[in-house]
């Protein structure tokens, strides 16, 4: 059996605004920009080299998602993105003025440090360790 996310949903503000940011701070590749109806498309974006999973941008359409929008889960650190050098992505993400609300620091699991998205999401950018059993960045999957 075999079975993967393949998607992550994230409710943003406007399609356009989360398209730049992404693409232009986090150097993104935009994957698809598909009109679906008058308000809704689907637009998936993806880190360069991702193959397993990319996030699904996903405009707040009632007061509600609003309200979710950049506090997805409770202010908790929502997404993980790993790197194969975290003082580049680091420095780059430094450089284009990303807010970074926890500093560098060396863990068990690797080097981390908490920044936020456009809306105040925070994510984890993580150089895994190398005798980190638990995450694997370079593991591939058997499909």
């Amino acid at each position: 059996m075999y079975q993967r996310i393949a998607h992550i949903a994230l409710v943003v503000k406007d399609y356009d605004e989360a398209i730049d940011f992404y693409t232009k701070k986090l150097d993104f590749d935009l994957i698809e920009d598909t009109q679906l109806n008058e308000t809704k498309r689907w637009v998936m974006l993806a880190p360069k080299g991702a193959k397993e999973c990319c996030l699904l941008l996903a405009r707040a359409a009632n007061e509600e998602q609003i309200k979710s929008i950049g506090n997805q889960t409770g202010g908790r650190v929502f997404l993980f993105l790993f790197t194969d050098n975290f003082e580049r992505d680091y420095n780059k993400l430094v450089e284009r003025q990303i807010n970074f609300v926890r500093h560098p620091q060396k863990q068990e699991h690797g080097m981390v440090a908490v920044f936020e998205d456009l809306y105040g999401n925070l994510w984890d950018l993580i150089e895994p360790s190398s005798n980190n059993k638990g995450i694997n960045f370079n593991k591939s999957v058997q499909s």
